[in-house]
């Protein structure tokens, strides 16, 4: 008889049930009473009435879908004003709109380290150095890339110097604004003159920074003071601070045009729904009325760092709105997010094999629409629930 060809998923299945590693869906209701610090609104604007009437209207006008990819017929003149607006807000020379933040780091990657696709053009091979702490959309780019990757370790300008000198020709370094997994900063200032002194570009995915970090919420690029610089490439997501979806490349009006002849998740995917678009719009006009957002949420992670710290708890000191806190292994940090989710409360919990030092870890998103009430009976429950170390 022939071999099922699905019986491995099977025998996966039962090793990943026997680690304690599945992953499952929990579908979540529209009025549910819980806490939220397990997604990423950060500034609470994904409910904002001026958000969701934005997104209604767009839909109205201009369809449930964009009916294309952007080269055909998915851009429409929303599109291009949410570019506009997003790059005069960050600080750059131009933007281009993706589908997703992953799609946007996917194209930023490999259309500005992949091979050329013009005859008689021969560079020397691309190299792309990469933060050990990366965005998995980072770490694919870099494979789909075909570039020579060197990963480096975490947060270390040095390393990615010592890692450029040894190179000739085209480079790149990519890296995190703020890493996903302990709401750590990166040096940029450092890591842009390392880039600098060997002639490199600076790619940094500044999706936990836009909206946190900078003046206004314009991003931790901004704040670094290398917003618009013609050798530095930022990525953002709609999906985070802007309470929307999808994503943006901003940097020099050439990258942006080169993008969008080169970058495939731009030219073969379908353009981000209309009612996205508003939404995100809709979005950066909250923000740029209400700018005190921005500090708000960062206040508010750091209450949680000081009331789960203060209480003998490890947790990571947030740079922006993440709060890391360490759990003693997968099966009690699994455990301990059931049972704060079991006392009114949603965190993230982070384990194996998603984290690349092994160490689990319940995550808390800070948002600036939580009330001083809420920040004490989020932390309150953290700590009543916590496992013996």
């Amino acid at each position: 008889m022939p071999q099922d060809p699905f019986d491995w998923i099977d025998a996966e299945h039962e090793r990943r049930l026997a680690a304690g590693l599945v992953r499952t869906l929990r579908p979540r209701s529209a009025d549910s009473s819980l806490i939220d610090l397990a997604g990423n609104d950060y500034l609470g604007l994904t409910r904002h009435p001026e958000v969701t009437a934005a997104a209604a209207d767009a839909a109205r006008r201009w369809g449930a879908g964009a009916t294309g990819s952007r080269l055909v017929t998915g851009t429409t003149a929303l599109h291009a004003r949410l570019e506009e607006s997003l790059a005069d807000f960050c600080g750059f020379e131009a933007a281009l709109v993706f589908s997703s933040g992953y799609a946007a780091n996917l194209a930023a990657v490999t259309a500005l380290c992949g091979p050329s696709t013009m005859s008689g053009v021969s560079p020397s091979v691309p190299l792309v150095v990469s933060d050990a702490g990366n965005h998995a959309s980072l770490i694919d780019g870099c494979r789909l890339a075909r570039a020579e990757t060197a990963v480096v370790p975490h947060a270390d300008p040095e390393a990615v110097r010592k890692t450029l000198e040894a190179h000739e020709g085209r480079a790149l370094a990519v890296t995190d604004s703020v890493f996903s997994v302990d709401g750590d900063a990166a040096p940029l200032a450092a890591l842009a003159e390392a880039c600098r002194e060997h002639g490199a570009a600076l790619l940094v995915d500044d999706a936990h920074g836009l909206g946190v970090l900078g003046e206004g919420g314009r991003g931790a690029v901004h704040a670094a003071g290398l917003a618009g610089d013609a050798d530095v490439v930022a990525t953002v997501t709609l999906s985070k601070s802007l309470g929307s979806q999808g994503g943006a490349v901003l940097g020099p009006a050439r990258v942006i045009r080169h993008l969008v002849s080169h970058a495939r998740t731009f030219i073969f995917d379908t353009g981000l729904a209309p009612a996205a678009v508003g939404g995100a719009l809709a979005s950066l006009e909250v923000l740029r009325r209400e700018p005190g957002r921005a500090a708000r949420v960062r206040y508010v992670a750091g209450e949680l760092h000081r009331r789960v710290a203060a209480a003998g708890l490890t947790a990571v000191r947030p740079d922006a709105a993440v709060v890391s806190v360490r759990a003693p292994s997968p099966e009690a940090a699994v455990r301990w997010a059931a049972d704060c989710r079991t006392a009114g409360l949603a965190v993230g919990c982070f384990r194996p094999p998603s984290v690349p030092d092994g160490i689990s870890r319940l995550r808390l998103t800070a948002r600036a629409d939580l009330t001083d009430r809420q920040i004490e009976e989020a932390a309150d429950t953290v700590l009543r629930t916590a496992p013996a170390a």
